[in-house]
């Protein structure tokens, strides 16, 4: 066997310092000392080598558009909902592919190779779908991008909402997508839930509803989707992201609802730098910071992954696209910060979205040979100071390096 790369004396998430050799894209063998000849031996002593980064939830078609055609005044998602449909009326799909590559490179560098980003599937001119079937094309060899038809205005409520995503379906989207809390009625939010679950079930695909973003207590979609997924036979194939309403709901009424979900296998995608922007925005004090209650979940058995969401687009004014930012605003917010809460909060931007998007990721022989090399010595001081990715390898292929960081104080004490 021709050993393409060996990453030389890298220290592993879970402590173990090994050699790894990858070979025709996959790792060939993890072992105390390689000494077989490779085309290239990266020096990994001291370092931190990960799974690569996965981002469970992004808006692709939306990204790197901050201005256009005007910023959100009040930084509410309801103004940045009727923003995105101003500016859909007037991009084009040349500028969404433009938009979309320029972040994936931006993606790439920060060592995230996998991405799932919801498109719009309501835009009349369907250039949101077409535009990012083709960008899934042209990354394919160094990204994992996978696409959820997301009816942004409504299954119900946008006209022929719920046609559109068979429509993107039929044209090579992913997952099945929602939003049932932005339905005229909880009624309306019901029978969306019950048809994206029902559809997915008819069609053998994966399901990710945008669910109960909201500071209000009694958007309950989530439980109608855990119901569903149970009825549908869905389990372990379905995500509910944001649950943000959950941040605000009584205690009692919780009690019940994450048995529920964990019974169910739905897993959990909240976004922290989102969730905690966009809510509380009616709240005068003590103001409500709207991510979900992410500790919690965990100790119940659900699957809990944290998502980007957005970068500079209608939403959200920052973002680089690093997955290190995401965990440690998510630690600080959930009260994360025993070392096993801070090396869960590593796993929710690694492993744990990998699962939930049904990757073949991982550290061991015959994962597919992809993954990081971060200057820094552990997960903790990984999210701690967000180093330098010093080389990502995708598919046995190095496709970014970054030199470490370099400081010379000059001031005398």
């Amino acid at each position: 066997m021709n050993i393409d790369i060996i990453v030389k004396g890298g220290t592993l998430p879970d402590g173990r310092v090994a050699d790894i050799a990858i070979a025709d894209g996959r790792i060939a063998a993890v072992d105390d000392a390689i000494t077989a000849e490779a085309g290239e031996v990266i020096d990994a002593s001291g370092k931190l080598v990960a799974q690569p980064f996965v981002d469970a939830h992004f808006h692709m078609d939306a990204t790197l558009s901050y201005g256009r055609p005007r910023v959100n005044a009040s930084g509410t998602l309801l103004e940045g909902i009727a923003l995105w449909g101003e500016l859909k009326a007037i991009q084009s799909r040349e500028d969404i592919v433009e938009r979309a590559l320029a972040y994936c490179r931006q993606a790439v560098a920060k060592g995230v190779l996998a991405i799932r980003s919801h498109v719009d599937v309501t835009d009349p001119s369907f250039a949101t779908v077409e535009a990012l079937l083709e960008v899934r094309e042209a990354v394919k060899d160094t990204l994992d991008l996978q696409l959820v038809a997301f009816p942004q205005d409504g299954w119900f409520r946008a006209e022929g909402g719920g046609a559109n995503v068979v429509r993107a379906l039929d044209a090579g989207v992913d997952v099945v997508g929602g939003i049932p809390h932005f339905e005229r009625t909880m009624a309306d939010g019901f029978a969306a839930v019950r048809a994206a679950c029902e559809l997915a079930a008819e069609r053998g695909l994966r399901v990710d509803l945008h669910c109960d973003e909201s500071d209000d207590p009694m958007s309950r979609h989530i439980e109608t989707l855990a119901a569903e997924t149970i009825r549908c036979g869905l389990q372990g194939r379905v995500a509910g992201s944001h649950l943000t309403s959950m941040h605000s709901m009584d205690n009692y009424y919780v009690a019940k609802l994450i048995p529920l979900i964990a019974e169910a296998e739905v897993a959990a995608i909240p976004n922290p730098l989102i969730n905690i922007t966009l809510q509380g925005r009616m709240d005068t004090y003590p103001k409500r910071r709207g991510l979900t209650r992410v500790p919690e979940l965990a100790a119940s058995g659900v699957t809990v992954a944290f998502g980007q969401d957005c970068v500079m687009d209608p939403w959200y004014p920052l973002g680089s696209g690093d997955m290190l930012d995401v965990a440690h605003m998510g630690l600080h917010v959930a009260l994360m910060t025993s070392p096993d809460a801070m090396r869960r909060a590593f796993a929710m931007v690694t492993d744990t979205p990998a699962a939930i998007l049904g990757l073949d990721f991982g550290l061991t022989t015959g994962d597919r040979g992809s993954l990081v090399v971060l200057d820094a010595a552990d997960p903790i001081e990984a999210l701690r100071l967000r180093p330098a990715r010093l080389a990502v390898i995708s598919n046995g292929r190095v496709v970014s390096r970054t030199a470490p960081a370099v400081s010379t104080v000059t001031a005398s004490f």
